[in-house]
């Protein structure tokens, strides 16, 4: 395991799972070789995780791009290590139980649904259906000004209380 190197080992491979995309080869597991593989596991990131940045890098304009990227596996990372003990959950989220796209909780559309699938990115529950940051979620970020990193971290601080959550993303979204 590297921490010091952490951000520098996961460029290569965020750039690498970007090329590979771009020259066409697909499946996130086909992407990198068993030390590459294990050195994501062993940070509580998926390969599937990787795949989904490259594939919205080349169909997005770059987006959510290898910033963005890096602060949600960080924050990923740091949950990982210091509260699952480096131990994987072994739930995983059902989709078709999460909030339709539309809903809303005081005028705020997706907000319900990111709420639950923010909680699955943090403990490493999401399907491989599901991306943390998809497009969906970047034009939520967007409207409200919100760095998707933040938000990870505020469902970190209040996760078992989705008032908080709610109240403090009001108060950002009146702000701006």
């Amino acid at each position: 395991m590297v921490h010091y190197t952490f951000a520098d080992e996961f460029r290569k491979l965020y750039e690498l799972a970007v090329a590979l995309y771009a020259q066409g080869k697909r499946g996130a597991d086909s992407f990198f070789n068993a030390d590459q593989h294990a050195f994501l596991l062993s940070n509580g990131i998926t390969p599937q995780y990787l795949y989904d940045y490259a594939e919205d890098h080349n169909n997005s304009a770059g987006e959510p791009g290898y910033d963005r990227a890096l602060a949600i596996e960080s924050v990923r990372r740091d949950y990982f290590l210091n509260v699952q003990g480096g131990h994987p959950s072994t739930t995983v989220l059902d989709e078709s139980k999460l909030p339709a796209k539309t809903e809303q909780v005081r005028d705020i559309e997706w907000l319900p649904r990111i709420i639950p699938k923010a909680k699955a990115k943090l403990r490493g529950e999401l399907p491989p259906s599901l991306m943390y940051c998809c497009g969906g979620d970047r034009k939520f970020f967007q409207a409200h000004d919100i760095f998707p990193a933040e938000f990870l971290s505020l469902v970190w601080r209040h996760e078992n209380n989705d008032a908080a959550i709610v109240d403090w993303v009001v108060r950002r979204s009146r702000s701006k």
